[in-house]
């Protein structure tokens, strides 16, 4: 209900304002209506009936009459507290809310018993809050969503609105400042009006004539000012002109610096193919030369800034592009040498074979050694096109991309030679120090750039994890910088690092030592993860630990001393960046593996590489499924009595029970029920799964739990009622039947065949138990 007098101003209620359990931040409804925000505000019973109404009144009054006539929509959070302050805040708004409502929306407490108490409570109380608009309970920021739109909403509500409290009231009394001021002058000039109508007319002329001249010097006056207040506007509508413009050209000046600097960029990196890298160092540049130049054209301020920038980036394009094909010269024609070496050398090989091939005894005779003599000119008259006799021209003809290898060296002792079949005519081997095999095709070169690219991202790796253990970790115990450390981050480094320090010193240690001895022979770096794969479990325990860490960080992320140590390191990221380093790590491990076992399938180590990439995979399977088991509430056991995890995902369950003669389907009916399954080797459990607020590892879904079947007690039918993504999970002799339906066939033909080896397993546990009894 509106009062009569004039609302309170911003100045007169600030400390009110200041305390922000309420607040009038722009958005709108789909309709126009005002958005006025109650944000999550422990205190708020503790707020005067004064200040409440004070600060909703001044929030009513700031939208104009037109939009406060569609009425205003409340949004309410309570998230993160109890019942009583919803039916609080609900109470207090419906006998006091100064202004029309269109809607009421309100955010409910997420823990599950404030939850579910919300509910219930709110049906049996809903006539009590004598709302005339609807109040709507929202699960989370996304279903707010679709009543107001994102861009409506502040950061806070998961919106993209920018909102600062502060500068709000700010604005607000400078507004409302300067709205009292013309006001003032308003009622100056009314008031003169009025003495000027209201002056008595003098009977004498001296006094008629000094009146006169008195009112015209005021009408002088008045207008000199109206025309000094004419002018001023003029000059500021042009001063705004320019104001404008050049903060247009500063806009479009840094999109320029900055696309420089994106190009200037480029200039390092590789293209994925000669179109590509032409497109970077020649049309992208070019674009940007002429954005420049049209800039310059236009007049733009900075235009001697412009000018170099656009004459560099062309200088640096012809001296990459220049780079470039020089580059490609030199490759093809070390290519070229590496063709004709290889030819040479497997000439020379085939002839050495030949030549240690011979039978002694098959020269004894003339015809023999006449034989043995022809194959030996026929094998020559091959020669032309693979020796290499005039090697100071091949020197001369190569020696812009003959290296340090090529030099003469020390003679190396000479050993005797064994004779060995000949390779298939395309079968060329390299032999590596270790003695193994590796076939020297397109493939090798693959193979080596793989293997490189896990040595030198291993070695930053290495690096990155002591850069925050050194930058972070250890600071943490620097007495100095203690009084930037806030009390929620004291005495927490294990939860924000987690296991970092071991993983460190495994990989600096171990891990990369060993890798590195494969540097000749990468086809059997999976020997190294097999060898190491128990001690790569410990990735187990750091993801494990990495929700409370992501918690913590995100309660801490803008303190003084993260910020303080980042500046220290001069890291463009923050902490949270590397703190995600190691499951980066562990998931990159598969995917080298994986391209290493693709060139490699003939070499003898794609074996191990293959067991490897496995074995990878299962720790990744692991860690994804223990995400999961931790996150299952309302289980009363030991989870770590159930044996492993086999498997775990949702399906749609009905659920039929025998009573006597009669098959009762329960609860839902012809509707199914949503549940999450986990496959143990000892128990099936149902939990029906929840989708989080919030954001990162806050958001993953729980899973509540509902029941459990022990695998000794089940069986198992394939087919369910003729489709063919249902099975049946029953016990008791199929008294209760669990119908179960797999989003897919596929995913039901895996389940099936691995509760099918659960079940196959503990039947020859059980047989060979009685035959230990029995013996």
């Amino acid at each position: 209900m509106q009062l009569d007098t004039d609302p309170p101003r911003a100045a007169d209620i600030t400390s009110d304002l200041r305390k922000q359990f309420a607040f009038l931040s722009g958005g709108r409804g789909d309709n126009g209506s005002p958005v006025i925000v109650f944000p999550e505000f422990p205190a708020f019973g503790e707020i005067s009936d004064k200040e409440f109404h004070n600060v909703l009144t001044y929030l009513t009054s700031v939208p104009s009459l037109s939009s406060t006539d569609v009425g205003f929509i409340l949004v309410i959070d309570r998230r993160q507290d109890r019942w009583a302050a919803v039916k609080g805040t609900l109470l207090r708004i419906a006998g006091s809310f100064p202004g029309n409502l269109q809607l009421v929306l309100v955010l409910r407490p997420t823990t599950l018993f404030q939850r579910t108490l919300s509910d219930i409570l709110f049906k049996f109380n809903k006539d009590e809050f004598k709302m005339k608009v609807p109040v709507i309970m929202l699960s989370s920021v996304t279903e707010l969503h679709a009543y107001i739109d994102r861009s409506q909403l502040t950061q806070e509500l998961g919106g993209t609105q920018q909102y600062c409290h502060e500068k709000w009231i700010t604005h607000r009394t400078a507004i409302e400042g300067f709205a009292l001021m013309v006001k003032k002058t308003a009622q100056t000039l009314q008031l003169f009006g009025t003495e000027l109508a209201e002056t008595e007319l003098p009977n004498e002329i001296q006094a008629t004539t000094i009146l006169l001249s008195t009112h015209t010097k005021y009408h002088v006056f008045i207008i000199r000012l109206l025309s000094q207040l004419d002018e001023t506007e003029r000059a500021f509508d042009e001063f705004w002109i320019r104001h404008q413009n050049k903060l247009q050209q500063c806009l479009q000046l840094r999109r320029f610096e900055q696309n420089y600097r994106e190009k200037l960029t480029t200039f390092s990196e590789v293209g994925i193919s000669p179109a590509h890298a032409d497109h970077i160092f020649s049309e992208l540049t070019a674009a940007l030369c002429h954005e420049g130049e049209e800039l310059i054209q236009n007049s733009h301020y900075a235009e001697d800034s412009i000018q170099p920038k656009c004459s560099e980036l062309r200088e640096i394009s012809e001296s990459v592009s220049s780079s470039l094909k020089s580059k490609k010269d030199y490759l093809l024609k070390a290519l070229e040498l590496h063709y004709r070496l290889e030819r040479a050398s497997k000439w020379v090989d085939d002839g050495i074979y030949l030549l240690a091939s011979q039978p002694v005894d098959k020269c004894q005779s003339h015809e023999g050694a006449e034989l043995a003599l022809l194959e030996l000119e026929r094998y020559l008259d091959n020669a032309g096109a693979n020796q290499l006799t005039d090697l100071g021209t091949i020197w001369e003809e190569y020696e812009e991309v003959l290296n340090q290898q090529f030099k003469v060296g020390k003679p190396a002792p000479i050993s005797e030679c064994s004779v060995m079949p000949p390779a298939g005519q395309n079968d060329f081997c390299l032999f590596s120090p270790g003695g193994s095999e590796l076939r020297r095709t397109p493939s090798l070169f693959i193979i080596l750039h793989v293997m490189n690219e896990l040595l030198e991202t291993e070695r930053a790796y290495v690096e990155e994890l002591l850069c925050v253990l050194q930058g972070y970790a250890s600071e943490m115990d620097n007495a100095s910088l203690s009084h930037l450390i806030p009390p929620n981050l004291q005495n927490k480094k294990e939860v924000l690092f987690g296991n970092m320090p071991e993983i460190y010193h495994f990989h600096k240690r171990t891990f990369l030592r060993e890798l590195e001895q494969y540097t000749d022979c990468p086809e059997l770096v999976g020997r190294c993860f097999l060898e190491r794969m128990t001690d790569l479990q410990i990735y187990e325990k750091y993801c494990h630990n990495k929700p409370r860490s992501e918690s913590l960080w995100r309660q801490c992320s803008d303190c003084a001393f993260f910020q303080e140590c980042q500046k220290k390191l001069e890291h463009k990221l923050g902490l949270d960046s590397y703190l995600l380093k190691p499951v980066q790590r562990i998931t990159k491990y598969q995917l080298l593996l994986k391209e290493m076992l693709k060139y490699s399938r003939s070499c003898d180590g794609a074996e191990d590489l293959q067991q490897a990439l496995t074995s990878i995979l299962g720790i990744l399977k692991a860690v994804n499924d223990s995400m999961h088991l931790i996150a299952i509430t309302g289980y009363e056991g030991n989870m770590s009595e159930l044996g492993k995890l086999l498997m775990q995902g949702s399906f749609s369950v009905w659920t039929e029970h025998k009573k006597g003669h009669a098959k009762v389907k329960d609860l839902a009916r012809f509707k199914p029920m949503q549940r999450h399954l986990f496959l143990h080797e000892k128990a099936l459990l149902f939990c029906k799964r929840r989708e989080e607020n919030g954001e990162g590892y806050e958001k993953a879904p729980s899973y509540s739990f509902k029941q459990s079947l022990s695998m000794d007690a089940v069986g198992i039918t394939e087919n369910a009622k003729g489709d063919n993504k249902k099975f049946e999970i029953w016990c008791n002799s199929r008294e209760e039947v669990y119908i179960v339906q797999a989003p897919t066939a596929e995913v039901k033909t895996t389940w099936v065949n691995e509760i099918r080896k659960v079940l196959t397993t503990q039947l020859e546990a059980c047989r060979g138990t009685v035959r230990l009894g029995s013996g």
